[in-house]
């Protein structure tokens, strides 16, 4: 069955990773929706909407929609636009799914998890890093009895870490671009280790710098913002260690799985081959690059098409979200709020 959707945002980022995801979620495009007139008659010529708006009131008004899909940006105070927005959609009857970030703040999207339980809606954001196949396939290793569950996480990433008198989001581009990408690594943390009970941080000189984690599981994690680095080299590194085994998902794409297991027969100072038994051999998967998959496009290795595609089934099912849901962005911005704090300290997260 597919679900009646209208679109509010008609930008660049849109129309390269969202709009293409519909018709691989059976989503029904009936209108989109513009500040700039134009911008909205073009998409839903391009995209195939049956009508399109300059306000989204008076989409949702006239429109019987299931679901909204917004892709938009910041206010004049360096806010995201999407918790007003997703607010109205609700309230008009309609599900809603946002682009990252989802909010500038936990009182924003506190607010957005009390309209859903007002309307019986839900919003689930695009969190695209927890969607990806290799993400998600490392989740799934983790939570394998023979993993032994996580002991603790490594994840690299490039991004600058403002300093002190760069943290007023109003007046800070460099506080705006913060809040826009710590949501990446932070999607995977949260998705993997669940919620984090502290964390402390260190700045280098440069916006490079390393955090500290303590989970509520008990686990340990280390984010190491890698800003710095060349630009030709990969963006990200995700290792996660369990008990006798460890799984690494290198440039989002690249997924290698250490089985419990050992180098050639022998112990320690006798061994005399490295290579050890095939059922315990580490499994490894990169895409071959090669076929016109649809594994092999862009909107599938970065998860756009999967975010969709699990909105569409929540609508239709009428449940709400795991991956993506408020919950798990209320979380993402405990983590951005935590580096409000100066470095060198123990910040809480969540109390145990």
């Amino acid at each position: 069955m597919s679900i009646r959707a209208g679109f509010i945002g008609c930008g660049g980022h849109a129309y390269r990773n969202v709009y293409p995801c519909l018709k691989y979620a059976d989503v029904d495009l009936i209108a989109t929706c513009d500040l700039v007139e134009g911008r909205a008659v073009e998409f839903a010529r391009t995209f195939g909407a049956l009508r399109s708006y300059a306000d989204h009131h008076e989409m949702l008004e006239k429109e019987e929609l299931d679901a909204v899909f917004v892709v938009t940006g910041y206010d004049e105070q360096n806010k995201p636009l999407y918790p007003p927005l997703a607010i109205d959609s609700m309230r008009a009857g309609c599900h809603v799914w946002i682009e990252k970030p989802p909010a500038s703040s936990v009182e924003e999207v506190e607010q957005m998890m009390a309209v859903e339980a007002e309307t019986d809606r839900f919003v689930l954001v695009g969190i695209k890093k927890a969607f990806f196949p290799t993400i998600q396939r490392m989740k799934e290793i983790t939570e394998r009895e023979a993993f032994g569950g996580i002991s603790s996480i490594y994840l690299k990433y490039p991004q600058y870490l403002p300093d002190e008198d760069e943290k007023q989001l109003a007046t800070s581009n460099r506080m705006r671009g913060f809040l826009d990408h710590i949501v990446h690594p932070g999607s995977i943390i949260d998705h993997i280790c669940g919620k984090i009970a502290h964390l402390s941080y260190e700045r280098s000189p440069n916006g490079a710098g390393v955090v500290s984690m303590k989970f509520a599981s008990g686990a340990t994690g280390v984010l190491h913002l890698t800003c710095g680095r060349a630009g030709t080299s990969p963006l990200e590194r995700v290792e996660v260690v369990g008990h006798g085994a460890n799984v690494i998902v290198d440039n989002g794409v690249k997924l290698t799985y250490y089985r419990p297991g050992s180098r050639g027969p022998g112990g320690y100072g006798k061994a005399t081959n490295f290579v050890g038994d095939d059922d315990t051999a580490p499994i490894y998967w990169e895409p071959e690059w090669s076929l016109g998959q649809l594994y092999n496009k862009q909107i599938f290795l970065l998860g756009y098409a999967f975010e969709v595609q699990e909105f569409a089934d929540c609508v239709r099912e009428n449940r709400k979200p795991t991956r993506g849901s408020l919950e798990s962005a209320r979380e993402l911005m405990k983590l951005y709020e935590a580096f409000h704090h100066p470095p060198g300290q123990i910040i809480p997260i969540n109390s145990t």
